[in-house]
């Protein structure tokens, strides 16, 4: 039996049809931008954030750069940003004006080294730094990083792309975030019927900047205070997040639970697994497991050979990619753990409401694996 790596199809019994409902309903009324779908998700985010305010706008990298901006990064600032990311965290940076600066990864919890960070702030003396929080967790010194970026003057913009659901501490991880953003990639936890993202923030003057970015900077209708883009979060998209808002503990109840069982299992099959650091709530996005590099390509291999799916997630240091080097200024950090994860790290199936038999299909395929050894 064939397992994808994910399945983004497997909906609630009736959801479907309140969505293709609500869909007739909104198109009859041309409801396709603003409204009430729109003004009722980010209620419903910022509750789930537990933050004053959420903003919707087009996609999460867009969010990324809407943060940026709110906190006034541009031509020539400096940025620090983790060499372990999505690429989107990198342009973002670049696409706002500002210089970026990547720093190596802690191979304990795969997340920035805090200790390589705090060298590169008192070498670069940056304007903000953006920390991403990776793989449905995040970075063991989250406290200790926030306050010592308010300490030295940096801005930091957290990268919630993959964290939505994430508590710390009993407290949603964006709680506490001077701004973050998040993705509604469809294959996100919470995942949208196609792009969109949010930002978050505590902060009044924050949330009006970004609120006024969104909307190519707009301060009344043809009066213009900044200059913005058009990142709206349409109707139709934010409709189908409420929809989804309605089911999302129980898929995340779900993907945990799978996820358990692969804690439980892949040790026993001799594949080591990261889990997140101590007082983190995952949301159960992705597992991840570290494997011998000149060993990856042949279970990989089996996997294909089963029709399981799998990911390698990030396959590349950002500092590696060939689109970085006309701008990347400096990398942190002398241990190359970014580029070493990379080539190391590998995914097995994870989506909400995976079957047992799913699993053991995974399991099956390791084992078929061990087997040519």
């Amino acid at each position: 039996m064939a397992v994808p790596f994910i399945d983004i199809k497997r909906f609630e019994p009736g959801f479907l049809d309140t969505w293709n409902e609500k869909v007739k309903s909104m198109s009859v009324n041309a409801q396709f931008i603003g409204g009430n779908e729109v003004t009722d998700l980010e209620t419903n985010l910022a509750t789930w954030a537990e933050t004053k305010y959420a903003i919707g706008c087009a996609n999460g990298t867009d969010a990324l750069q809407l943060a940026l901006r709110a906190v006034g990064v541009g031509r020539g600032d400096k940025v620090l940003l983790p060499d372990s990311t999505f690429w989107a965290t990198f342009e973002a940076v670049v696409n706002v004006g500002g210089d970026p600066y990547t720093v190596d990864t802690n191979p304990i919890d795969l997340q920035m080294d805090f200790q390589v960070f705090k060298e590169a702030v008192e070498k670069v003396k940056p304007k903000a730094a953006l920390v991403v929080h990776l793989y449905g967790w995040g970075t063991a010194n989250i406290e200790d990083l926030r306050k010592f970026c308010k300490e030295k003057n940096v801005a930091l913009i957290e990268d919630g792309a993959q964290c939505f659901g994430v508590r710390h501490n009993g407290k949603s991880l964006y709680k506490d975030a001077l701004i973050s953003t998040t993705s509604f990639y469809p294959a996100k936890v919470l995942g949208a019927a196609g792009d969109g993202g949010a930002v978050f923030t505590n902060d009044e003057e924050l949330s009006i900047v970004t609120r006024r970015l969104v909307n190519h900077g707009r301060t009344s209708h043809y009066e213009h205070g900044l200059v913005g883009w058009n990142s709206r979060l349409d109707s139709l998209q934010a409709a189908f997040l409420n929809l989804s808002l309605k089911h999302l503990q129980a898929r995340i109840d779900s993907r945990k639970k799978s996820q358990n069982v692969y804690y439980k299992e892949l040790p026993g099959l001799g594949i080591g697994v990261i889990k997140p650091p101590k007082d983190y709530e995952e949301n159960g996005y992705c597992n991840v497991t570290l494997v011998d590099p000149e060993v990856r390509p042949k279970i990989e291999a089996v996997l294909k050979d089963k029709g399981i799916g799998f990911g390698n997630i990030y396959p590349g240091a950002m500092s590696d990619q060939p689109g970085a080097k006309p701008y990347l200024v400096e990398r942190f950090g002398k241990d190359g753990n970014a580029r070493r994860i990379s080539k190391s790290v590998l995914n097995f199936p994870l989506f909400a409401y995976m079957t047992d038999s799913e699993l053991d299909e995974v399991f099956s395929a390791i084992k078929a694996y061990n087997a040519t050894k």
